[in-house]
């Protein structure tokens, strides 16, 4: 065996609590190395009278690795730990000292959990977790009220520009939430309402105002209310790392300078404040010189933000709130910011925006939740040609998974689209086809799905502006049929919570082509998605002892033969089965 590639550390993907009885634990060895793994705990006071072999299950793996977990139910809520790893007649211990050929004593040098507090638990709202979300663009999905209508509106449906307003407000979407009950989504993301002088609202000038082109507060708490008798909850978008240059501190700051009481809520590199040659002597987002960047650490700033985060939820019963740029600010804000929520409505949902690895703010203590993007650019580089094999996609797919606890993974925020990316269907070339595997996928994935608004009725649209279109409400320009199809998986997801909380795991990924099978598994229910991506006919089989399969979406008996599920699927086709256990 390759000692090289034997792998476990006690931080937190490798080991952690899954809840307040069950410890997860984690080992990476090389790829078709090791035949068996076994996790070997017991308790370090008493080693001899309370120890356990717990055999490992190969739970992903990829193009180097694979990837063992066992779960522990400590008796004691606490236990030392190691690992046996065999291959054939080779067998190996690991433990935190190092690799042995013989066991190590027990347990001096092995790994240890001292204690499982429930305190430290990651522990998202559950309501969140068995929600399907979709985000809407206030500006662009409909005008319900033409009272409130900017200057210079554009007429509904012109293509937009980076500049453009189309009325879009509050009244408009009270106005629309059947189609919302209709198509099944229980959770609204609303980019920002706040009074800016842009059509996206992030860059804030206000943040205790309503936009008067969108409505005021009190028609946010009717839609609140609303939604909340529909059984929908409402989710803010906040943006704390950066203000408009329009915020009155920064202006006071512009005015004031060095004499300002505000200019040290600001990153500034010198006076007089200014924008010179087309660069800033401040610290903004990104480039933007009327997008002056916030000093979190100044205990003004935190206190300032903080209250604007429990005050929409005092005022408007708003049920959590999405961060923006959330990376960019440092960790100590966000664990206040945490406290802070947490304390007003423990179920309030947090979602950062984190393009990369969200790892370092969902320990419990700051997210709840990140937006999955590495996730929506593997599905979306996949499904959009035919040519790649799935033995890669899967490679990328077990990565991402087992960057995280599997609670994490079962609260991540996955989308196919939203305002900053090409929408799906432009992605994927307008295929449908290809799309609906995709919602497929998104659909049965460990995480809570995100639909922007208008894929499902077959939007398309490139890079930003051309993604921000107005909401199509035509029914002779809707995709209707693709309506129902989001209507079905959606339905179909809220049905069993399997898909929901249930183990994922790759059963098959073809090393030459697009044809994979994968399974969600939990106590109660098995299910295993079949995928054909490719351009022929396919006939996958895989081993099942059960013969008791289902079709999920027509409930027709699937037969078994010889122990063994077999399939054909035709280009670009699928099919979910499902069983009882």
């Amino acid at each position: 065996m390759f000692k090289e590639c034997l792998h476990h550390s006690s931080d937190l993907k490798w080991a952690y609590a899954y809840d307040r009885d069950t410890f997860h634990l984690r080992l990476r060895t090389k790829r078709n190395d090791v035949e068996e793994a076994v996790a070997v705990t017991g308790d370090k006071y008493d080693w001899d009278q309370h120890h356990h072999d717990v055999p490992m299950e190969k739970i992903a793996a990829d193009s180097l690795f694979d990837y063992w977990e066992a779960a522990v139910k400590p008796e004691f809520r606490r236990f030392s730990y190691g690992f046996r790893v065999r291959s054939g007649e080779e067998t190996l211990w690991l433990i935190e000292n190092g690799i042995f050929e013989e066991q190590p004593a027990p347990a001096g040098g092995y790994f240890e959990i001292p204690f499982i507090h429930s305190v430290d638990l990651f522990d998202a709202p559950e309501w969140a977790k068995e929600a399907v979300f979709y985000q809407i663009m206030p500006d662009r999905f409909a005008n319900g009220d033409t009272a409130n209508d900017p200057d210079h509106v554009q007429p509904w449906g012109e293509a937009p520009s980076g500049e453009s307003h189309f009325g879009g407000d509050l009244q408009g979407i009270m106005d629309n939430l059947k189609h919302l009950t209709d198509l099944g989504v229980t959770a609204i993301y609303l980019t920002p309402l706040f009074t800016a002088p842009s059509n996206h609202k992030y860059d804030t000038v206000d943040y205790m105002q309503i936009d008067p082109q969108f409505g005021n507060a009190e028609q946010l708490k009717k839609l609140v209310s609303a939604c909340h008798d529909l059984n929908i909850r409402v989710v803010l978008d906040a943006v704390f790392n950066h203000t408009s240059e329009q915020f009155p501190p920064f202006q006071d700051v512009l005015a004031n300078g060095e004499n300002s009481k505000y200019k040290d809520w600001f990153h500034l590199n010198g006076f007089p404040v200014e924008v010179k040659d087309g660069a800033a002597n401040y610290a903004t987002f990104g480039f933007y010189g009327n997008m002056p960047k916030l000093n979190t650490e100044n205990s003004e700033v935190k206190q300032f933000l903080l209250d604007v985060a429990v005050h929409w939820i005092k005022e408007a019963d708003i049920d959590g709130w999405r961060l923006d740029v959330a990376n960019e600010i440092d960790h100590a804000f966000w664990r206040d910011f945490r406290h802070a929520v947490k304390a007003e409505k423990p179920d309030a949902f947090i979602i950062g925006e984190v393009w990369s690895n969200s790892l370092n703010w969902l320990h419990g203590d700051q997210f709840d939740s990140s937006m999955n993007y590495p996730f929506t650019q593997h599905i979306l580089d996949f499904f959009a040609s035919s040519e790649g094999k799935a033995s890669d996609f899967a490679d990328q797919i077990n990565r991402l998974l087992m960057r995280y606890p599997q609670q994490t993974n079962e609260a991540m925020f996955n989308l196919l689209s939203s305002h900053d990316t090409p929408r799906a269907s432009t992605r994927l070339n307008g295929d449908k086809q290809r799309l609906k595997q995709a919602v497929v996928f998104m659909m049965t994935s460990m995480g809570i799905p995100c639909i922007y608004y208008g894929d499902e009725v077959g939007m398309d649209g490139g890079d930003d502006p051309d993604c921000r279109k107005c909401m199509e409400w035509d029914a002779d320009k809707q995709d209707r049929e693709l309506f129902d199809f989001y209507q079905l998986l959606i339905a179909l997801r809220k049905q069993h919570t399997v898909l929901r909380d249930g183990r994922f795991r790759f059963l098959y990924a073809d090393n030459e082509r697009g044809a994979f099978i994968y399974e969600r598994l939990n106590a109660k229910q098995h299910f295993t998605i079949w995928i054909n991506h490719t351009e022929e006919t396919v006939k996958l089989a895989h081993p099942m002892q059960a013969d008791d399969w289902k079709d999920a979406l027509s409930n027709e008996e699937v037969t078994t033969f010889e122990e063994q599920l077999q399939l054909e699927l035709g280009p670009h086709d699928f099919r979910i089965l499902y069983r009882n256990i």
